[in-house]
């Protein structure tokens, strides 16, 4: 019982309420009341008079370091990756459907041939994306290509989540599937 006494004793004298004429060491210190410096407002305190500080050179935010090269940057431009690194599922395609019928119908069209609306509008063509260069290149090329665009067609990254963006490869070679598909049917029921 005395050793619980002591014990309160002891926990009590380090409260805000003591009664004690000696502070405790946090106030000494004038770190319970420190002055409120807003964002936008200056600062005598440091050099250049700013409140916002520039993040250290290198710095990430939490949640944002972007590790898995194959699936946040589809490789490296020398060697994209070869397949699409995430599951390729039924909502995989339909979310990729719908992000190329935003993004890519209007160059490219909804079959993918190249002809859509701004083509006929005036502005060059984009390639047939049933070209046999382009069935024939890694999954990790088309992803670049959305990610940072290549000749006539602008970078999408910044509108685009990863997510979306391997979502829409993925429907691609659908669409590449379907029309190689569809060929090879013609030409065995010519035989």
């Amino acid at each position: 019982m005395g050793f619980a006494l002591l014990g309160a004793a002891v926990l009590l004298s380090g409260c805000r309420g003591q009664t004690s004429h000696k502070p405790p060491l946090f106030i000494m210190h004038g770190m319970e009341f420190q002055p409120r410096y807003n964002a936008y407002e200056g600062n005598d305190f440091f050099a250049d008079g700013r409140n916002m500080r520039t993040p250290p050179e290198g710095t990430v935010a939490r949640g944002l370091l972007k590790e898995d090269d194959a699936f946040h940057r589809g490789g490296d431009s020398l060697n994209p990756v070869t397949t699409i690194p995430v599951k390729v599922t039924t909502e995989l395609m339909e979310r990729g459907r719908a992000r190329y019928d935003i993004y890519c119908t209007p160059c490219h069209s909804a079959s993918g041939s190249g002809n859509g609306m701004v083509v006929k509008r005036g502005f060059l063509p984009p390639p047939d994306l049933h070209e046999a260069r382009l069935v024939a290149m890694p999954d990790g090329h088309f992803f670049q290509v959305i990610s940072k665009g290549i000749r006539n067609m602008p970078a999408y990254g910044k509108q685009i989540p990863e997510a979306d963006r391997w979502a829409i490869v993925a429907y691609i070679r659908a669409l590449q599937h379907t029309r190689l598909a569809g060929s090879g049917d013609s030409a065995t029921q010519s035989n």
